[in-house]
């Protein structure tokens, strides 16, 4: 039977400081309190730690282990995928509409969501900064899928993504993933292994090699551009 550690309370106002991730056990609960702070959710993200809340709960930060990732070497497009994107039935853009890809994202969820008012108001935030990224999927000028997520230097940490068009979801990761590694990124972090990430190739690793290519990735230098 596997111990559960008790995660660290964070007071509201405290220093966007956050326990080292390795303490945390394999569900990966490390801390919960504090807020959306620009400056808390970079450092978390520094340290391979993101925020899920979870309705009715103080804020929660996580680092699972294992963490899920994804790369050229392992992604999967699959010649229907292949016709799909030669088609060009679908337009992709970059950082064009991020606070509606991430509310395009919290909708309709049969699990409900952890993308709530809030938490939007702060990864805007992060975007207008430079921090937080958006793909944007259109068809007949009309929005039908998209991801977002934050950037560390060589990191890219995948947090959602959505579609309204079926294959929209799956152009937006594949140019992504494509197209930052052609920039730059190093590391692509989309949290947990699904049955959808998986069949795009997917990967989970132990937490302490992710930490250990966070480091490495996080202090590069990379400018990600229009794809």
């Amino acid at each position: 039977m596997r111990s559960r550690r008790i995660p660290v309370l964070l007071p509201p106002g405290c220093p966007p400081i956050f326990p080292d991730p390795n303490l945390a056990d394999d569900e990966g609960l490390i801390a919960v309190g504090a807020d959306l702070s620009r400056e808390r959710l970079l450092a978390a993200y520094d340290q391979g730690i993101f925020p899920w809340p979870a309705e009715g709960l103080p804020l929660l930060w996580w680092s699972p282990n294992p963490r899920a990732i994804m790369d050229l070497e392992h992604l999967h497009v699959s010649r229907s995928m292949r016709r799909v994107l030669a088609s060009k039935r679908f337009q992709v853009t970059f950082d064009q509409a991020f606070e509606q890809v991430m509310i395009e994202c919290g909708r309709e969820r049969d699990e409900g969501t952890w993308i709530t008012p809030a938490m939007v108001e702060a990864y805007v935030d992060l975007h207008r900064r430079g921090h937080a990224h958006s793909v944007e999927v259109w068809s007949d000028g009309e929005l039908c899928g998209g991801l977002y997520g934050v950037q560390r230097g060589g990191l890219f940490a995948a947090e959602s993504m959505f579609h309204r068009l079926t294959n929209a979801s799956k152009v937006a990761l594949i140019t992504c993933i494509q197209g930052f590694f052609a920039a730059g990124i190093t590391l692509f972090d989309v949290q947990f292994v699904t049955e959808h990430l998986a069949s795009l190739g997917a990967y989970a690793i132990p937490r302490r090699d992710y930490l250990r290519r966070l480091g490495a990735a996080r202090v590069s230098s990379v400018k990600l551009i229009e794809l």
